[in-house]
């Protein structure tokens, strides 16, 4: 699926910087919905497109390639363009879905979630939004699973904008985010941990969900799961009290999970008894500031703390 979904990505850059060009090349006055549909195709190409699994890098050189094929087909010496129906009809189709699919990037389909303030949980470098956002179309991967439809999947992305040195690599340490630091993202107890389940090797994920290294964390208004943690890798254990910015457990590749990274969800805390995951869910914000899908994220450095848990 991954290899698929990148070879789409390609393929519709491709297509919208070609469009791009030779829609401004003709008369815009009879020609003007073909820019436009390039428009709005390099527009979600660019907001959805898996740029990730080349480099992160190829984002921004896709954006920049397809402004200079607009500008220079406005360059070129204006070419007639026959009138035709199906023609305007098409474009104004592309325009309308792609254009609507990058609006929804930013908006969901969810309205105005409430939120959940919280420290980034991991220490000071580059990270990615590999899944996330506010509900369909943009988190579709966890919006059936648990509640989680807030949820989002961080990986460390390198010097070269890869979260690894090949889209799938077996070795666990090709992967940025393995082995890193999760600190405390809120102050808290600890309600739930596990780490004795081994991490897969990717891009296998056959011991599913519920072989989860994880640490939970009830607070008064929320509930904080943190998931996919290294075998052997949580520090803390059910009933300690933690502070924000205190080490937890390192990232690890365990349960149903592709590759190395930290999944997140909140939910709110209504002290009723029901599961956790039956609660509302809440849209995470990291130091003031919310993050959509394919997002980067360059954290403030995450000050640690030096007291070590504490049990009620």
């Amino acid at each position: 699926m991954v290899y698929g979904l990148l070879a789409i990505t390609l393929i519709l850059a491709l297509i919208s910087i070609i469009a791009a060009w030779k829609g401004t090349s003709k008369d815009l006055r009879h020609n003007w919905h073909q820019p436009l549909a390039a428009l709005a195709l390099g527009s979600f190409t660019y907001l959805y497109g898996t740029w990730v699994y080349i480099s992160i890098q190829g984002k921004y050189l896709f954006g920049a390639v397809l402004v200079l094929a607009l500008l220079a087909g406005l360059l070129r010496k204006r070419r007639e363009v026959s009138r035709r129906a199906g023609r305007l009809i098409f474009n104004l189709l592309i325009t309308l879905i792609f254009g609507t699919m990058s609006i929804l990037y930013f908006t969901g389909t969810t309205g105005k979630p409430r939120k959940a303030a919280l420290s980034f949980p991991l220490k000071t470098g580059k990270y990615f939004i590999l899944q996330g956002g506010k509900g369909l179309p943009t988190n579709f991967f966890h919006i059936s699973y648990r509640g989680a439809i807030y949820a989002i999947d961080i990986v460390k992305l390198n010097e070269f904008g890869n979260r690894a040195t090949r889209i799938f690599s077996p070795r666990l340490e090709d992967y940025g985010i393995y082995n890193d630091t999760v600190f405390s993202p809120c102050d808290g107890r600890i309600v739930r941990t596990r780490d004795e389940n081994p991490d897969n090797v990717p891009p296998s994920r056959e011991r599913g969900p519920s072989n989860t290294n994880q640490v939970v964390i009830e607070t008064d208004s929320f509930i904080v799961f943190m998931a996919h943690l290294k075998q052997n890798g949580v520090f803390v254990k059910e009933g300690d009290v933690v502070k924000t910015g205190q080490p937890l457990a390192l990232v690890g590749n365990s349960g149903f999970s592709l590759e190395p990274h930290l999944h997140i969800q909140v939910h709110t805390n209504s002290h009723t008894g029901l599961p956790w995951y039956h609660e509302e869910p809440l849209y995470p914000e990291f130091d003031g500031r919310s993050y959509l899908l394919f997002e980067v994220i360059r954290p403030k450095r995450v000050n640690m703390v030096n007291e070590g848990p504490t049990s009620e």
